[in-house]
């Protein structure tokens, strides 16, 4: 029975690291090198995330500097970071890029908590499903009695409404951090 709640559990806690990185992604009106996270460059035909070909970093705060290990792909760099639609624009000094973070008006802070309150919702479901795949392989397991069937999925439930209070509480805090100027 153990293996039943330890797939379910590996399965909730795969969802939450995956909303926690989709966090480290959101703009909070904050400089941070997670904004560029996304951003890859053609790398000599190879697509390569941005991190593995520059230093980034954070200067006076409200500012990313990107420093290429290759000074060649500056202008590949910047053609990227504008490309990915982050709403961040680069600015190429010949040596590093510059990319000033903005902050965020009461409007956009608002539509950023609703998007934060969607991913939260979005991994409630996944973690749902985790419940009920679960949930199918406890009730067609022959071996189990109907009293161990009946507290395995009591007990899968409590590990549910566990993961669930952990995304509430950080879909709370990450919408306190965006709402707070």
């Amino acid at each position: 029975m153990n293996e039943y709640f330890d797939l379910a559990t590996e399965k909730m806690e795969k969802a939450i690291v995956s909303l926690m990185e989709q966090f480290e992604r959101v703009r909070t009106g904050r400089a941070t090198p997670n904004l560029l996270n996304e951003v890859s460059i053609a790398y000599y035909g190879v697509n390569t995330p941005l991190y593995q070909l520059a230093q980034v970093s954070v200067v006076e705060g409200t500012q990313l500097m990107v420093k290429p290990f290759d000074p060649q792909i500056l202008k590949e760099i910047e053609k990227s970071i504008f490309a990915a639609n982050l709403g961040l624009t680069p600015q190429n000094d010949g040596t590093v890029i510059r990319v000033n973070v903005p902050q965020l008006t009461e409007e956009t802070r608002k539509e950023i908590a609703k998007d934060i309150s969607k991913m939260g919702e979005e991994t409630k479901i996944v973690i749902r499903n985790a419940r009920r795949e679960v949930n199918d392989i406890i009730k067609k397991d022959d071996s189990l009695s109907e009293d161990a069937s009946k507290k395995g999925l009591d007990q899968v439930q409590k590990i549910t409404d566990d993961f669930v209070k952990q995304v509430d509480q950080a879909v709370s805090e990450k919408t306190t951090e965006v709402m707070t100027v």
